[in-house]
């Protein structure tokens, strides 16, 4: 009996044919197609790839699947090959090429503020270093810091000794210390308590940093936090535009509370998405670890909401960050300030993620801030439509949210507006040329879930209230504004019905040490009731609370006080 012939069978994909079938279907979810995935995978996982774009889109194809998994075997062999990431020879051969992408392995180069700057020399003080290459003639500006940063006793080196800035940081520093983490190190020594000044001369000399590949540290890769919401990925992305209308009626399904701990633990994972990116964050790297909440809105998705330091929050509105996250994963971030039932916000979904599903994430984000803070009108800001952003004008950011209801206040952005929708009606084809962009970018965008009114951010100017403040510290106290602080204090306790701040906390009192001035020309204040004082000192307490969102409500809540800031802003104190 002859012998049956075997079936040919077909030989395995070459890596490079393999990673184009894994990016045309990556996106995709529906029948055969997680087997398919799989399959795949496991072809790439022990493959190398040719070339650092490979790499690359072996790494984005990969991150996408773990925040958007198709099924748990697809999760589990994404993880794997996540975990393994940087030990992969074709990431080691193409490292360099690959730096600044956010690669586990690979090098982060930035211009990073002094707090993150800070926080990463006090976690990885090895692996931090100035990327002379970077700084070019610009160190130079280094020169007239240098003497602050020294003892007086070596000023007769500094003085004369011409050995450049580097050789001079070179000769600072301890043995065993990089020159990134005695630079850091030492502008927090020689400045001491005065945060906002270090800050800002950091800020003008623009250090430029590198942070070297180790165990741990920031990245794309391993950036996860495992106590978020989880769902698996069971039908299509919904790439289409919500309605925020009702958006706005779902409230989150759960708030949840977080330990310091944890919230320490956010809001490093926040920071290191940031520096993954090559990016900064003033609101996360001023996280207060007290007032963080895990705000789980459903599918997978959620929003770490993270409050900023008393030390560092404004004097009215109060600004949160929410880590966007999406099983677990990073994929963007939202920054938002709230005061008078309204809330200005800045919407970034990270380059890997966009395209899937950020129109639903979007309604969303404003179900969460109208929960948290009480806002039924939210703004975008010119810089997050384009104004100075290219990116957000190659996004196409205007029309993203004009699409979805926002419609401008201001006559000309109106009339412009019309003018493109009327050439849209004529040519379906016709997309907004970048100077109409640009004009569009000068002015906000509104939404509004209620009645239109005016004493809303983006519509009133709080620069007026500082400006009223100034105005009257100059005609009372002149250059001596440490005595105006302390008869501003003892003036606000008296206005306030306040005997002392016995019981307050640190961040309390600091908040009342601002709001003073600001108490002393409230117009109205001295015909206010008892109760109604009272009241407008819990609200300045809560300034400095633990957790700032209680100001906003108490402070909407409260009519008179409400309406006397509005007066300010809108210069008519005598209302």
């Amino acid at each position: 009996m002859p012998r049956p012939k075997p079936v040919p069978t077909a030989p395995p994909l070459a890596p490079a044919a393999a990673l184009r079938a894994l990016v045309r279907i990556h996106r995709e979810y529906g029948p055969g197609l997680a087997a398919r995935k799989g399959a795949l995978l496991a072809r790439l996982a022990g493959a190398r790839l040719a070339t650092a774009r490979e790499v690359l889109r072996l790494h984005e194809c990969l991150a996408f699947l773990r925040a958007y998994p198709d099924d748990r075997a697809v999760l589990a062999r994404v993880e794997a090959m996540m975990a393994a990431f940087a030990e992969r020879a074709d990431l080691r051969r193409h490292a360099r090429a690959l730096e600044n992408s956010g690669l586990a392995g690979t090098v982060t180069r930035f211009r990073f503020f002094e707090p993150t700057a800070r926080w990463l020399a006090r976690a990885w003080p090895d692996r931090l270093r100035v990327d002379w290459d970077a700084w070019g003639a610009g160190a130079a500006d280094l020169d007239h810091v240098l003497p602050a940063l020294a003892l007086w006793a070596e000023t007769p080196a500094l003085d004369e000794w011409d050995l450049g800035t580097r050789a001079w940081i070179e000769r600072l520093k301890g043995p065993n210390e990089t020159d990134g983490t005695f630079l850091v190190r030492r502008f927090a020594g020689a400045f001491g308590p005065l945060a906002e000044l270090r800050e800002k001369v950091w800020d003008r000399i623009e250090p430029p940093l590198l942070l070297e590949p180790g165990p741990g540290g920031p990245s794309r890769t391993r950036a996860f936090h495992p106590r978020a919401p989880r769902a698996l990925q069971r039908g299509a992305l919904r790439r289409g535009r919500p309605d925020l209308a009702a958006a706005l009626a779902q409230p989150p399904r759960a708030v949840r509370a977080l330990s310091p701990v944890e919230g320490e633990r956010v809001i490093a994972l926040a920071r290191e998405a940031m520096v993954a990116r090559s990016r900064d964050l003033d609101a996360f790297s001023h996280g207060d670890p007290r007032d963080v909440r895990m705000v789980d809105v459903g599918d997978g998705y959620a929003f770490a909401a993270i409050g900023v330091k008393p030390e560092k929050r404004l004097l009215l509105e109060a600004v949160y960050a929410f880590l966007t996250l999406k099983n677990g994963v990073p994929i963007g971030y939202v920054l938002n300030s709230a005061l008078c039932h309204s809330a200005e916000i800045a919407y970034n979904v990270f380059e890997t993620y966009r395209g899937a599903e950020a129109g639903v994430v979007y309604g969303r984000v404003l179900a969460t801030v109208r929960h948290l803070f009480g806002c039924d009108h939210f703004t975008i800001y010119p810089y997050q439509l384009g104004q100075d952003n290219a990116e957000a004008i190659a996004s196409g950011a205007w029309w993203f949210y004009q699409k979805l209801g926002f419609r401008p206040r201001d006559p000309g952005a109106i009339a412009l507006m019309e003018r493109e929708l009327a050439r849209m009606r004529r040519n379906p084809r016709h997309r907004s040329a970048r100077a109409t962009l640009v004009a569009l970018a000068d002015h906000n965008l509104f939404f509004a879930s209620g009645p239109p009114r005016d004493d809303v951010m983006g519509v009133l100017p709080f620069a007026q209230v500082g400006g009223a403040v100034s105005a009257m510290l100059a005609r009372r106290f002149g250059a001596d504004r440490e005595r105006g602080a302390r008869e501003c204090e003892a003036e606000a306790l008296g206005l306030l019905g306040l005997a002392s701040l016995r019981g307050w906390s640190a961040g309390e009192r600091l908040a009342f040490e601002r709001w003073a001035p600001l108490v002393t020309l409230l117009p109205g204040i001295g015909g206010w009731s008892a109760a109604e004082r009272a009241a407008a000192a819990d609200v300045i307490r809560a300034k400095g609370g633990r957790r700032e969102s209680d100001f906003v409500w108490r402070f909407d809540e409260h009519a008179r006080l409400r309406a006397a800031v509005t007066a300010l802003a809108q210069g008519d104190a005598g209302a």
